[in-house]
């Protein structure tokens, strides 16, 4: 008897850590895409939840009738830095989305709330009429091509979110037609569980002053409302011990979970002394182990290994676009500079690999096609915290040189293998 308990156990445990590296990696994760998961995350939600709200500070709902799952990670550390994570076009290129895109998902979002039932020409109307009442919003007109494929984006994106579900027809005919026949189902709970946000956006208090031409600049402002976490006390006022040691344990681990890398100097003071307590580190420790973690520790900073990569988004190295493979190429480069790497220098260098290898990289063959390759290896780079950009510089972090090459092998090719 005693023997089977403790299989139970071991059993809990690994699918309890099985289903943090999973949410760690779909923070919304539903049913229709992924049914093996997403009963996984349901049958161990309760010690998920425990175990999100006291490592990271972050609340996780299962809804098992309505059939998803949402982790809300709040990033407490601002736009700007390497771990920003964009939304992305559901295309091959996985291009971020750009201001119009952005615009319109908030929009098409805010109209799909309240229809059960939509088509995409319906929906199309709604979205032209809703943008064209707000001055500080731009026209959205569906008889251009380009337009439409910007709202399909959008639409695929909120399909993959489960937010939407395609009865008929396809959405990507919207692109060639503006009278493309597709009906929808709306998730109306998927929707509203989209931000990730500890503050609702109604309840922001909104200077009614504010013009359309000055949205932009309160835009900081009104985002850090929206992130605002109360549980660990306001600048305004010294926390007390308890809030800050929350919030010390909560804002490093949620940097270690949530990045690929996390260097000492992307910490304060008050972090690194949390990390170098004892209590700190035993934390840490336990954390990771817990979800499956491999941690490495070392003297410029810590990462987290997943041996099945349950947890991974993004990989790299990887051959699955040209800017990582260029991103590879040139982080020898960057790292052989001691003072880093100009992007004049880069740009020069990505010339040469397009001049070395004639058939790669067609998207970049145009008179400024080497200058994008560069800015988009370096975006690479930065996103796995391998670069950052000093004044007008890109130089390397310490986690790059785990990819640095130590020295060639030229392989025999047989010919003489064991001469006489």
């Amino acid at each position: 008897m005693s023997n089977l308990a403790n299989q139970l156990v071991v059993a809990e445990r690994e699918e309890v850590a099985r289903g943090i590296r999973t949410l760690l990696a779909h923070p919304l994760l539903t049913e229709r895409r992924d049914p093996v998961a997403f009963e996984l995350v349901r049958r161990r939600r309760e010690p998920l939840a425990r175990w999100f709200d006291y490592t990271l500070g972050w609340s996780l709902v299962v809804e098992s009738r309505q059939g998803y799952a949402r982790l809300t990670k709040v990033r407490a550390y601002g736009t700007g830095e390497a771990g920003d994570r964009p939304a992305r076009r559901p295309r091959s290129g996985r291009a971020p989305l750009d201001r119009l895109r952005y615009v319109l998902l908030c929009v098409t979002c805010a109209e799909l709330l309240s229809v059960p039932v939509t088509t995409v020409g319906l929906l199309a109307d709604r979205v032209v009429r809703a943008m064209a009442a707000d001055d500080a919003l731009p026209a959205f007109d569906t008889t251009h091509r380009a337009t439409r494929m910007a709202f399909v984006d959008v639409l695929r994106l909120l399909e993959s979110y489960g937010a939407l579900t395609t009865l008929d027809g396809a959405t990507d005919s919207f692109t060639d037609s503006a009278d493309a026949k597709v009906l929808y189902r709306v998730q109306p709970g998927v929707l509203l569980r989209l931000p990730a946000a500890p503050v609702g956006p109604s309840r922001i208090a909104a200077d009614e002053s504010i013009t359309p031409d000055a949205v932009s600049g309160a835009f900081d402002d009104l985002l850090a409302a929206l992130v605002a976490e109360r549980r660990y006390g306001t600048e305004a006022q010294e926390a007390p011990s308890a809030q800050r040691n929350l919030w010390l344990r909560h804002s490093v681990l949620r940097r270690l979970f949530d990045d690929p890398v996390v260097h000492r100097d992307d910490l304060t003071e008050a972090q690194l002394s949390y990390l170098a307590s004892l209590t700190g580190r035993q934390v840490m420790r336990r954390a990771a182990e817990q979800a499956g973690f491999v941690l490495e520790e070392r003297a410029d900073g810590w990462l987290l290994a997943d041996p099945e990569a349950v947890a991974t988004d993004e990989k790299f190295p990887d051959d699955s676009s040209h800017a990582k493979i260029a991103a590879l190429l040139m982080l020898d480069t960057i790292t052989g500079a001691a003072d880093g790497c100009t992007p004049v220098q880069l740009a020069a260098e990505a010339a040469g690999l397009l001049c070395r290898f004639p058939a790669w990289g067609k998207a970049y063959r145009s008179d400024d096609g080497a200058a994008r390759l560069a800015d988009d290896a370096v975006r690479v780079l930065a996103a796995f915290g391998l670069v950052r950009l000093v004044g007008s510089r890109i130089t390397a972090r310490p986690a790059a040189a785990r990819y640095r090459v130590t020295g060639t092998v030229q392989q025999d090719t047989g010919a003489e293998r064991n001469p006489r």
